[in-house]
């Protein structure tokens, strides 16, 4: 069979809803990171956060506190890295066997279609994976970075290398976490893909649902009014 045989074996509602998967995917992304100055995403607010707490890390005594937080976070994309690869093991298992599928999305939908069909379906949400694992593994690395350069931070203000040196910290903290983030929404996607075994329809609710859930979650959320809420004494 060749690629243009397996492509007609889509319908061109198919090509449509994966398409407005992956734009979805890359506008909620940039929508995130690249908000209106009147409306921040929680994303964007919690980097302003990370500046300041390495700018309180340079007079903290004893810095403790600052690397129990640091590993705490290695931990969570260690932890998610790994999930994210036994998901990926398991859509190259399902590969290998797409008739067992073949057969249950018969019963879910009251059609039929070639095991190819069910091979390009896992592959791509497959691969949504594999580019969370990537960027789940670079997230991991870059808060080793920070560590280090969080320990090069001189405790003495009075030192002229200490504030450099802690927005050094912050900036790659900010990337590590920007990074976990995006993996984060790519697993939102991943997820939502498996629609796709129930036909274009389904995969289209999903994708309105995954961008909804993400943008609520940075734009009107309860969490977001605590972030924009002012303690009382620093209210005028």
């Amino acid at each position: 069979m060749t690629w243009i045989d397996r492509a007609l074996l889509f319908s061109p509602l198919d090509y449509a809803a994966i398409g407005f998967l992956l734009v979805s995917w890359l506008w909620i992304g940039w929508r995130i990171e690249n908000p209106s100055p009147n409306k921040p995403s929680v994303a964007v607010m919690m980097d302003e956060f990370r500046r300041g707490w390495m700018r309180q890390m340079v007079t903290r005594q004893p810095r403790m506190f600052d690397a129990q937080l640091v590993g705490n976070m290695r931990q969570s994309t260690a932890f998610f890295a790994s999930t994210s690869m036994i998901a990926i093991g398991g859509g190259l298992a399902l590969l290998g066997n797409t008739e067992r599928l073949a057969v249950v999305a018969k019963d879910l939908t009251f059609g039929s279609a070639p095991a190819v069909v069910w091979e390009i379906k896992i592959l791509i949400s497959t691969l949504l994976l594999s580019s969370a694992f990537l960027r789940f593994v670079w997230s991991h690395r870059l808060f080793g970075y920070c560590a280090i350069l969080m320990a090069a931070v001189p405790n003495d203000l009075d030192d002229p290398l200490a504030n450099p040196r802690a927005a050094q910290a912050a900036e790659i903290c900010i990337t590590a976490g920007r990074s976990f983030n995006r993996a984060l929404r790519t697993i939102y996607f991943a997820l939502a893909t498996a629609a796709w075994v129930l036909g274009p329809v389904p995969l289209l609710l999903a994708t309105l649902a995954t961008v909804a859930v993400l943008y609520r979650r940075e734009f009107a959320s309860h969490s977001r009014e605590v972030l924009l809420t002012l303690p009382p004494d620093t209210q005028s």
